[in-house]
């Protein structure tokens, strides 16, 4: 900070030594007033001591006080502040102590020269704590081009050079291309020669040949963004001339890309835009793109186009929210994140040289779905309005959508720059759109946000804003053009003469600039009288009338001219004032400003006003307006569109507009819609305007486009009869007529167009006269509607003008396909003009299809038809098809008439049909609707293709899309074919065929009508009720208000009484009557008589005889059973179920049961105790009786009661009853079975099968392949248990084969098989044991024990000995023998104790193996004398 001295100002880029002096002494000078304030006037050595310590005692005093203001301003300077004041004061007192020593030098010069270094130290630290603090986020600033490059003409071999300067932060990278392609340096070494210093870029090309002309791009990118700058280089050679002019010097004069021809000529290129993006329509947070193909002639290869996008008309730049592509043939440009400041008019421009083209298109963004419903939408175009270090003034646009209540204010969040961290502004909702953001760190940079609030909650956020720092402008200013690489420039003010110790003056010009209910700003001008320093400002406030005056301001001094004030009481008057301070003091307060009422200065606009809504196209509307009156900072309008009679209104823009138009897209065809405007400034939203007055949503009317397929119909030798087609697109509007022109044609030059008609012709033909025989002439044609006459047709081919001679009829003319359908279509044509020699007898139709060649076609009709139509049929569907016909009469087959088509064969989605209908007077009627009307169409009857339009026996009547075609007195004249053509659309039409049979059905259904009988679903019926009661009822297909019933009971009417209840249903036509009981008198004869208007109709039903007795019995039971089930009864009866385990389970359901009820169960009159109590869970109650069999056979019964009463149910199991269940139960038992399986035994093998249980009902028969088993010794059958087995003792190969175990349950026989003939020898040959071993042998001590045991095997099979599971040897003692594989013999001679044990006889083959045990036991007679004697003796004791 360098003192302000003086009034002149000088910039240097250093120091000099005189500058040096300079400062020098305007540092001795702020330390001389600091040191002398309270002693200006001492001058004598004598008395320094004393002056120095007052002087410093002061100073510190004054540092203190300055430093304490400071604080509340900055917290990081107050450190440094402290620092500097420590460092000011050490030094001070060391050059106090050294003038003291020094008698030579004056107090002042010592004080000038020590004043010097305390000032330049005290600069360098407070720039150096200022830079620390610096947040350098702020400056970051997009590439801009300081200096263009320009683009040159040179001669081949010459080398060129491009120049360019940029500037931006962070220092851009810049990058050359050439046709979109970077030049890569080392790919071509030589050739281009790319240097950056100091800021300058340049590209030099060496040697340049023809291939080097091109368009060339510098481009400059850093984080803040990309931007490019063009240049074209073209390189001459030496044949041939260029046209200098039309290049200049300057880039503002050059285009950005030309285009030269190979000998340097300019070219022309024409820009077409092709797959163009249409109006579009997104949501908040979508991605989109837009997009077209560009398509340019000539192509030269060396250029691109420029293309630039633009947002209602301001140009894009690429950024984190829009980006930019070009393809080289297509352009895009994407939305990565879109949002309502998107909103606009999108506009592509392509530039190629000195032509270009461009395109635009409406984009449309919706409001995202608000996370809480009825919240109000996000604000929008958040931006800094000023900046300074004390606050930062935020505004924005207020939403279109509040979400079903008022916006009550606004809440502003802020985040610093390199932060996530978003802290909310203000307390309280704040409802102008501008803020002014306070607490902010100076240097710092910040992003702010607004979300709006109403009584549902708080709304999304907006975008965030740009950064913006907390700076002054001008230092702001002075920073960016440091760090944009610019030399520093020091501003130096010098006074004219010194003055010390200056208090600064009071402000000037001090006003409030801006003035809202939530803040008041305040401007100022610094004093003209403000010492050598910086100076800060206080503000004071009083209330109007009085001169309590507040300081605002006292911890937080300001630094800037600006200042805003909260905490102001809305709708008090206020004055203001502003204070100058510095180090010296205070200064005296500046004059007080006007009186300011707290509150809204600028008012919110009025409504704007003569809404008026006007045609556009099939699916938007142009809405123009007044202009709010005397509105101030009009932001723009918003738009809003209802259907009319909904009360539903839609928002047409989400982002204001500014002027008095708009066009409203996205309507719905054929719907009324009307609209209303309201203006929108930062006050807020005026009131509604007025509603519009409705209109229909039509396309708006234009002229027609040209006819088409001009031909001669007939020549004569002085004129010739032309036809043409009707235009594709009529405008919207019926064609009135059309304009003819024809030319001469003379060696194939053709002349001038002259005027065939001055008046219009309506129809498609005119006959051109005054023409020259033996003369070519061109033609063409141009329709007219009330819009005006359209472009002309194309110029037909040339037609000679001479007498037609020939016999055959001419060319039928107008062909056209209706009724399109997947499988047929109709086919139109008008009679030829030129009917040749004789009349025209009929006409021959012709088809091919559109691809296939001319000698593919083929004739639809053997014979001539005399109709001007056909009805094609048999097309296959999504063909497409052309159509010819030739007309004949007597001389023969004429020439074929132009081709109609190409049709495809196909049913268009929505298609509908003529539908007959007889209303309910019988007249008759045909009914057609369209869905796809245009605002012009209409509807067109004829009957066999011929307008019907005169015919007094039909009446048209037609409204929106439907049309009615009635016929006033339908009879045999009224046969043929009905169409309905619908205009201005791409052919729909549909038609009915009235034949003799179609005409005798509806007459029929007319007399139905004239004479109508009330339609019955359901005759008149009886049934029964709940309780006995007798319901008569019918049913009628449906009944009016007024529709009537007589109750007629053997011919008498009865009514309602008593006896007798009525009621009618007109909604479902059920019409009832009801008797509480029937008595022998009601017998007889009951009818129901119907009349509706003129519709009457009866029914009957007789209850005589046996059919009334029945029905009396039947209603009496009902009443018993009603009164059965007022107390616990059953639902369903006692039943049987068979279980999956051939259990019988008897159950029943019961209903009405409460806690106290009991259940008590029966069989045979005894009761049967249950073990648990039944839980009546689900109404079900159950006995189980498991193993059933003949012991379960009898009567069950089950019986439920209480208080109420009581019921039961009897199940008889006897005779029949108990055969079924048990047939039932052997079925169960039979599907139990197992799988039969094979089991070896000692005596042979086993087969068997288990069942769940056995009971002798269950028959079993087993067969040997399929032989029934004659059961004997050696095979028998059996059960145990659960097993059914058949044993074959000693098997033998004959027993091999397929055995088969029928069960039979009484009615069915169940089957297990198995086959024994792959078991083989594994069991008819295996090792066995055949028998003479005894289970226990008891021998006494030393007798002979001798067995003997057969065995059988083949092979013979291998015998050993066990005892107690050990081998055992043949020894003396113990003779173990095998003779002829079949005996084996154990013999022991003199059997002792240790003889006793568990022996085994293992015989063994390669086919098994068999063990046979058996246990020997040894005793001694002496020992089981003395045994049996204690035994004895011991029984004798317990006796006694």
């Amino acid at each position: 900070i360098l003192p302000l001295l003086c009034f002149s100002q000088k910039h240097v880029s250093g120091i000099t030594d005189t500058e040096e002096e300079r400062i020098k002494e305007a540092a001795a000078y702020i330390a001389q007033r600091n040191l002398l304030a309270s002693e200006e006037g001492i001058t004598t050595s004598k008395q320094s001591t004393a002056s120095k310590q007052t002087t410093a005692s002061k100073q510190s005093t004054a540092s203190k006080q300055s430093m304490a203001s400071k604080q509340s301003t900055a917290s990081r300077q107050s450190t440094s502040t402290a620092s500097r004041q420590s460092v000011v004061s050490k030094q001070a007192t060391s050059t106090l102590q050294q003038e003291e020593t020094s008698e030579k030098k004056s107090r002042k010069v010592v004080i000038r020269e020590k004043a010097e270094h305390l000032s330049l130290r005290k600069t360098l630290e407070e720039t150096e704590a200022y830079h620390a603090k610096l947040n350098e986020d702020h400056l970051l600033h997009a590439p801009e081009f300081i200096i263009k490059p320009r683009s040159h003409t040179v001669w081949e071999k010459e080398n060129v050079k491009l120049h360019c300067s940029i500037a931006g932060w962070p220092e851009p990278r810049v990058t050359w291309y050439k046709n979109q392609v970077p030049i890569n340096v080392h790919a071509n070494p030589g050739k281009y020669i790319i240097e950056s210093r100091y800021g300058m870029h340049t590209l030099e090309i060496n040697a340049c040949d023809f291939e080097d002309t091109a368009q060339y791009r510098a481009s400059a990118m850093n984080v803040k963004g990309e931007l490019s700058a063009y240049a074209s280089v073209v390189v001459k050679r030496y044949k041939g001339e260029f046209d200098e002019t039309r290049f200049h010097a300057g880039a503002s004069t050059m285009p950005l890309s030309f285009g030269v021809t190979p000998y340097g000529y300019a070219s022309k290129f024409e820009i077409h835009f092709d797959d163009k993006f249409d109006v579009s329509f997104g949501r908040e947070g979508e991605t989109m793109s837009l997009g077209c193909r560009v398509v340019i002639t000539p192509d030269i290869k060396h250029f691109q186009p420029e293309i630039q996008w633009y947002r209602n008309g301001v140009p894009l730049s690429p950024s984190k929210w829009v980006q930019t592509l070009w393809s080289g043939e297509r352009a895009t440009l994407t939305f990565s994140h879109l949002n309502k400041e998107d909103e606009g008019l999108y506009t592509i421009r392509v530039r190629m040289g000195e032509y270009y083209e461009q395109y635009s298109a409406y984009v449309f963004v919706r409001d995202a779905d608000a996370e809480i419903e009825g919240a109000p939408a996000a604000p929008l175009d958040v931006k800094c309005l000023e900046a300074n270090k004390d606050y930062i003034i935020i505004s924005w646009k207020q939403p279109a959508v509040d979400g079903g209540s008022p916006i009550l204010g606004y809440f502003i969040d802020k985040c610093e720059v390199g932060t996530d961290s978003w802290s909310q502004c203000n307390d309280t909702p704040v409802k102008f759109a501008r803020f002014p953001v306070t607490g902010l760190i100076e240097g710092r940079s910040y992003i702010f946000r607004v979300r709006a609030v109403n009584k549902t909650g708080i709304g999304f956020p907006s975008r965030v804003s740009e950064p913006v720092a907390a700076l002054d402008p001008a230092e702001k200013a002075r920073l960016k053009s440091n760090i944009l690489g610019y030399p520093e420039c020091v501003l130096l003010i010098f006074p004219c003469c010194f003055s010390e110790g200056i208090v600064p003056g009071p402000p000037t010009d001090l006003s409030v600039t801006e003035a809202t209910r939530s803040y008041v700003v305040l401007s100022w001008k610094p004093p003209g009288q403000r010492g050598h320093e910086g100076i800060m400002y206080f503000v004071e406030k009083c209330e109007a009338g009085t001169e309590n005056w507040q300081r605002v301001n006292t911890e937080l001094p300001v630094k800037s001219p600006r200042f805003a004030l909260f905490d102001l009481v809305e709708g008090k008057s206020y004055c203001f004032r502003v204070r100058c301070s510095n180090s010296a003091g205070v200064g005296e307060p500046s004059e007080a400003t006007e009186v300011t009422v707290v509150g809204d200065k600028l008012d919110i606009p009025k409504a704007p006003g003569k809404i008026i809504p006007s045609r556009n196209t099939d699916t938007s509307v142009v809405v123009s307006w007044e202009e709010s009156k005397d509105a101030k900072e009009l932001v723009g309008y918003y738009i809003e569109a209802s259907v009319a009679g909904s009360g539903k209104w839609e928002p047409c823009n989400n982002n204001p507009v500014k002027g008095s138009r708009f066009t409203c897209h996205g309507l719905v065809t054929g719907q009324s819609y009307i609209f209303r405007v309201r203006a929108v400034n930062a006050a807020g939203l005026s009131e509604y305007s007025q509603d519009s007055e409705a209109i229909e949503v039509k396309a708006a009317i234009a002229p027609p486009s040209p006819p088409c397929d001009i031909t001669c119909l007939e020549s004569f030798r002085d004129s010739m009869l032309l036809g043409w087609k009707q235009p594709d697109k009529i405008g919207g509007a019926e064609i009135t007529g059309y304009y003819v022109n024809y030319r001469e044609v003379i060696d194939g030059v053709p002349g001038k167009w002259r005027e065939a008609n001055v008046k219009a012709v309506s129809e498609e033909a005119y006959k051109i006269s005054n023409l020259k025989e033996n003369m070519l002439y061109q033609f063409q044609v141009a329709a007219m509607n009330m819009a005006g006459l359209g472009a002309p047709s194309a110029v037909s081919e040339c037609f000679k003008c001479e007498e037609w001679t020939i016999a055959v009829p001419g060319p039928p003319h107008s062909l056209k396909c209706s009724e399109v359908r997947k499988d047929s279509l109709v086919l139109q044509w008008k009679p030829p003009v030129h009917s040749g020699r004789t009349p025209v007898t009929g006409y021959f139709v012709d088809l091919k299809e559109a691809k296939a060649k001319e000698d593919q076609w083929r004739g639809l009709n053997e014979a001539a038809i005399k109709n001007i139509y056909l009805k094609v049929r048999g097309l296959k569907e999504g063909v497409s098809y052309v159509f010819r016909v030739r007309a004949i009469n007597q001389a023969g087959v004429g020439k074929p008439s132009d081709l109609a088509g190409p049709v495809v064969a196909e049913t268009r989605p929505g298609t509908k049909e003529v539908v007959v209908n007889v209303d309910d007077d019988g007249v008759i009627s045909l009914n057609f609707e369209c869905d796809k009307m245009t605002p012009k169409s209409e509807f067109s009857w004829s009957k066999d293709y011929v307008s019907t339009e005169d015919s007094p026996r039909l009446e048209v009547e037609s409204k929106g899309n439907k049309t009615k075609m009635t016929f006033k007195d339908l009879g045999m004249d009224d046969l043929g074919i009905y169409s309905c053509d619908v205009t201005d659309t791409d052919g729909i039409a549909s038609s009915y065929l009235i034949d003799e049979e179609e005409l005798k059905r509806l007459l029929a259904l007319s007399h139905e009508h004239k004479f109508p009988t009330v339609p019955v679903k359901s005759e008149l019926a009886v049934e029964i009720l709940e309780k006995g009661q007798v319901r008569f009822w019918m049913q009628a297909e449906k009944l009016s208000g007024n529709a009537k019933v007589n109750y007629i009971f053997n011919e008498k009417e009865i009514f309602e009484g008593p006896k007798y209840k009525m009621h009618i249903d007109r909604n479902t036509g059920i019409i009832e009557m009801f008797m509480e009981k029937l008595q022998d008198e009601d017998e007889g004869t009951y009818t129901f008589q119907l009349q509706d208007g003129k519709a009457t109709n009866h029914s009957t039903v007789v209850l005589i005889g046996d059919v009334f007795k029945k029905l009396q019995k039947e209603a009496e039971f009902q009443r018993q059973e009603w009164i059965r089930k007022q107390g616990p009864h059953f639902v369903e009866y006692l039943s049987w179920e068979v279980t999956g385990e051939c259990n019988v389970l008897l159950k029943c359901k019961v209903a009405n049961i409460k806690k106290e009820t009991h259940i008590v169960w029966y069989k045979d009159e005894r009761e049967i105790s249950v073990d648990e109590k039944h839980d009546f869970k689900d109404g079900i109650c159950t006995l189980l009786i498991t193993e059933f069999s003949k012991k379960d056979a009898g009567i069950y019964e089950v019986i439920l009661k209480d208080d109420r009463g009581k019921d039961k149910s009897r199940l008889k199991l006897v005779d029949e009853a108990f055969k079924e269940l048990m047939t039932e139960v052997c079925k169960k038992i039979a599907l139990s079975a197992t799988d039969l399986k094979i089991q070896s035994t000692a005596e042979g093998i086993r087969l068997y099968s288990f069942v769940t249980y056995y009971v002798e009902d269950l028959k079993v028969n087993w067969s040997h392949n399929g032989t029934a088993i004659r059961y004997s010794d050696r095979v028998k059958t059996g059960v145990t248990g659960e097993q059914i087995w058949l044993q074959i003792n000693e098997p033998t190969p004959n027993d091999k084969g397929k055995y088969v175990m029928e069960l039979f349950d009484g009615k069915t026989g169940h089957q297990k098989t198995v086959d024994l003939s792959g078991q083989g020898k594994q069991i008819f040959y295996r090792a066995r044991v055949l028998g003479g071993l005894p289970d226990v042998v008891t021998i006494q001590e030393g007798k002979a024990l001798n067995l003997t045991c057969n065995v059988w095997g083949d092979p013979p099979p291998e015998v050993s000995w066990l005892k107690n599971e050990k081998a055992l040897a043949s020894d003396d003692h113990c003779n173990l023998r095998f003779e002829a594989g079949k005996t084996a013999y154990f013999t022991i001679n003199g059997v002792s104790t240790a003889d006793s044990g568990k022996y085994g006889l293992v015989v063994k083959n390669k086919y098994g193996s068999e063990t046979s045990d058996f246990t020997v036991s040894v005793f001694i007679p002496e020992e089981e004398a003395r045994m049996a004697a204690l035994e004895s003796l011991k029984g004798g004791k317990k006796a006694k």
